[in-house]
């Protein structure tokens, strides 16, 4: 399917009653929800928040969109701490640019361009463009002074359950940090806290692989994006310095009861990956040689399976999501300069590139990166440093029609 519902359809593979679970979840997935009522009405959105919908972020289940009206684009604040990072004292993990009636929304944010132009081999000249951020309006007080702030692009989410379902010795065997093999790719895992389990869990969602499972990073999403608590995160994110927003109405508690969490989960694990597009095209052939010689998929890594999961529909299964799952130095340009779990300032998980090629059908657009800077897939291979920084390099040497010819393989995907 080619269509703006490409990233919207539900595994081939379920029974009957999962597909009612699906579309169950897939409901709640675009549900509007409201702020909770002094009488005790409403669903319990905010005090602060970001979206009052899933599908506000994931339009169609796709990618964010940083230029458009709804909020594509978060911003991450922490500041340093003797082993990683803290969250900001007065402002928390995220900047929440939204509130209830009575409530002040923390601030707002505007970002700028500067633009960078380059040259390829063939005389054929780029350019970029660098975001800078900029927070104002804000609520409670000056940030500290040594904040860290990071935008973060909402990814597509369809697929997800697939790499939730790859083993994880299957990911750490890949990992390579010390560079033995001598390829210049040194991808490492990320450990973080399990908060279901509190012990220390291989990462594999978000952009820095800092969210262990699937359900954790739903329940984040609820609790820091909407303000929907749940059973995983049952406290609002609200500081010592937000008075207002800890004496806020609260829906019921967790304002998101399980059987309707655990049917959100199920959604989200179970959107199928679009099919592939144009395999025997003899441009989309020629690309997929160079994605090979320009050594792309060292991290990119086309192939993978999954193991036994506990939604059967999801086991056993050879699967092409063109990731390793493994954070890689993608050097300064990329740099947002903010720890993550254990993930520097300058480490990007793999992202995978399955659909990729829809972004525009779903979305209406191309905008690529962790924080939507790059406005084209070609952009974003310009982008790439560090350990991709070669392969970037590669690209650059490219002619015309053979640079076509990678981008046409990656649209295919």
């Amino acid at each position: 399917m080619s269509n703006v519902n490409a990233f919207g359809q539900p595994a081939a593979n379920l029974s009957e009653d999962e597909a009612r679970l699906f579309d169950a979840g897939d409901a709640l997935f675009t549900q509007v929800w409201s702020p909770a009522s002094a009488d005790g009405g409403g669903d319990g959105l905010g005090p602060l928040f970001n979206a009052d919908s899933c599908s506000s972020c994931h339009l169609r289940d796709g990618r964010g969109d940083p230029e458009g009206d709804e909020p594509g684009l978060l911003i991450r604040l922490s500041v340093p701490a003797t082993q990683g990072t803290a969250l900001e004292p007065s402002y928390g993990e995220q900047l929440q640019d939204r509130s209830v009636i009575g409530v002040p929304a923390e601030g707002t944010v505007r970002t700028f361009y500067v633009e960078e132009s380059g040259t390829y081999a063939d005389g054929t000249e780029y350019t970029l463009r660098r975001p800078v951020l900029e927070l104002e309006d804000l609520a409670y007080g000056e940030l500290s002074v040594d904040v860290q702030t990071s935008a973060r692009l909402a990814p597509p989410v369809f697929g997800a359950g697939l790499l939730e379902a790859i083993p994880a010795e299957s990911i750490v065997a890949a990992a390579d940090p010390d560079d033995e093999d001598g390829d210049g790719i040194s991808g490492r895992p990320n450990y973080v806290v399990d908060n279901a389990t509190g012990t220390l869990t291989l990462g594999r969602f978000g952009w820095k692989a800092n969210v262990p499972t699937l359900s954790q990073q739903i329940a984040h999403a609820f609790v820091e994006d909407m303000g929907i608590t749940s059973q995983m995160f049952p406290t609002e994110s609200c500081t010592i310095a937000q008075v207002e927003c800890a004496s806020a109405s609260a829906g019921a508690t967790p304002e998101i009861d399980q059987d309707r969490f655990d049917a959100l989960v199920f959604y989200n694990a179970t959107l199928a990956v679009p099919a592939r597009r144009n395999l025997s095209d003899p441009q989309v052939e020629e690309g997929a040689n160079l994605f090979l010689d320009l050594n792309c998929h060292s991290c990119h890594t086309p192939r993978q399976e999954t193991g036994e999961h506990a939604i059967d529909a999801l086991s056993n299964q050879v699967i092409f999501p063109f990731t390793d799952l493994l954070l890689h130095d993608m050097g300064p340009g990329l740099a947002d300069g903010r720890d993550d779990g254990q993930a520097s300032g300058s480490e990007w998980r793999t992202p995978p590139l399955w659909g990729l090629g829809l972004n525009q059908i779903v979305n209406g657009h191309t905008f690529f990166l962790h924080d939507g800077r790059a406005r084209s897939i070609e952009e974003a291979i310009l982008w790439h440093g560090g350990e991709a920084g070669e392969s970037a390099e590669g690209f650059k040497q490219l002619d015309a029609d053979q640079r076509a010819a990678l981008i046409e393989f990656l649209e295919s995907l």
